[in-house]
C-alpha cells in the first residue's frame, strides 16, 4: 500500500465517521457478539489500556479501554464524547513511552494498517512485560471475509485499500515479534444480517468470521 492509498484511506474515514458508526447500529446482534468475544479475550487483563485505531470509540468505551489513538480527528471527536481519552496518531509510530500500557488492542483496524508488523512491534514496545495485546480480525477465509474481499475488488469505499488476514497469519506475525501465550476466540457464525441474537464466543478459529487473537509480551 503506497502513500497515495494511505492518504485516501485516511480521507475516507475522516470524512465519514457517522457512516462507519452506523454499521453497528444496523447490526446490533453482531456488535453485541463481537463485544462478548472481546470481553472473553480480555479476561485477566487489567490496568491502563490503549486501543490503536479507536475510531468512534464504539468498542473502547464499553470495554473500559481508557486511551484511544486514531489519525482521523472527526472519529476522535465521537470517541471523546464516549469518554475515551483521545490521541492523534498512527499504529506504526505510537506517541507513547515504552512500558506504558497493560493492554494494547488493535480492533478492526489491523487490515487498514500501512505496516501491521511495525504496528505490532510498536505495541510490544509500549506494553509492560507480561502485558496483553489483542488483535481482532475478520478471517479472510470465512464467508464474511470472502464478502469483504469481493467488496475490496469492486473498490468499496471502506475496503478498497484493506488487506485481510487469516488467524494463522496473525499468529505468525505475533510469534516473530516475541509474543507468547497466543489464544484465539471466535464469533459471528454466519453473516451479520442472519444473526437472530448475540452469539457466545468459542475458543479457536475456523468457524467464526470474527476472531480475536490474544497474546502476551514476554520479558525483554
Amino acid at each position: 500500500m503506497g502513500n497515495g492509498s494511505l492518504r485516501r484511506r485516511f480521507r475516507d474515514f475522516q470524512a465519514l465517521p457517522y457512516r462507519y458508526d452506523a454499521w453497528f447500529d444496523e447490526h446490533p446482534t453482531a456488535y453485541a457478539s463481537e463485544l462478548m468475544a472481546l470481553v472473553l479475550a480480555m479476561q485477566g487483563a487489567s490496568g491502563l489500556g490503549l486501543e490503536v485505531g479507536v475510531g468512534t470509540g464504539r468498542f473502547a468505551a464499553p470495554l473500559g479501554i481508557q486511551v484511544g489513538l486514531d489519525p482521523a480527528a472527526s472519529c476522535l471527536m465521537l470517541a471523546k464524547r464516549r469518554g475515551v481519552m483521545c490521541v492523534a496518531g498512527v499504529g506504526e509510530e505510537l506517541p507513547f513511552r515504552a512500558n506504558a500500557f497493560d493492554l494494547v488492542a488493535i480492533l478492526f483496524t489491523f487490515c487498514f494498517l500501512e505496516d501491521p508488523g511495525k504496528a505490532l512491534e510498536e505495541a510490544r514496545r509500549v506494553l509492560k512485560p507480561g502485558g496483553v495485546v489483542l488483535v481482532a480480525i475478520i478471517d479472510r477465509e470465512s464467508p464474511l471475509g470472502q464478502r469483504y474481499m469481493e467488496k475490496k475488488a469492486r473498490g468499496h469505499l471502506f475496503y478498497r485499500d484493506a488487506r485481510f488476514f487469516t488467524p494463522s497469519e496473525v499468529e505468525g506475525m505475533l510469534r516473530d515479534r516475541g509474543f507468547t501465550d497466543i489464544a484465539f476466540y471466535q464469533t459471528i457464525f454466519g453473516l451479520p444480517e442472519d444473526i437472530e441474537g448475540p452469539q457466545v464466543a468459542m475458543p479457536g478459529y475456523g468457524q467464526g468470521a470474527f476472531v480475536v487473537v490474544r497474546a502476551r509480551r514476554g520479558s525483554p
